[in-house]
């Protein structure tokens, strides 16, 4: 079975009840095994409202949580190098690596973020 990526903002759509987003993840779901990345368990947490704590923890524990290793640090810090000219978030690209090298999609909102050809994404449906 693969592996779906979600990134932060996904995760944080789900925590705020939006339909879209939960529809998007029961589909995209179906064949593959829901992943975050630790970094996103901390972008979650640094976002997270006081009312959401029990529903977060629920959320992380039903996730595989992929560690960052030094090969994920390595690549994410060469994918940041190489676009010196945009505004990557650090963050952003220890997400892609751990995709890269776990061979994982990663779901996201914001294709922008993600501009390496090294993964593969796929867009979140996301409301405004």
């Amino acid at each position: 079975m693969s592996k779906l990526l979600l990134d932060s903002d996904v995760l944080i759509d789900l925590l705020r009840g939006r339909p879209a987003t939960r529809e998007f993840l029961l589909a995209a779901t179906r064949e593959s095994v829901p992943c975050c990345s630790a970094i996103s368990v901390a972008e979650v947490h640094a976002g997270m409202r006081p009312d959401e704590s029990e529903a977060t923890t629920a959320l992380l524990d039903g996730l595989v949580i992929l560690p960052v290793t030094r090969a994920i640090a390595e690549l994410a810090g060469s994918f940041k190098r190489r676009d010196r000219g945009r505004t990557l978030e650090l963050a952003d690209c220890l997400i892609a690596a751990t995709a890269a090298l776990e061979g994982a999609t990663l779901a996201t909102g914001n294709l922008r973020d993600y501009p390496m050809p090294e993964i593969t994404l796929l867009r979140a449906r996301r409301e405004r």
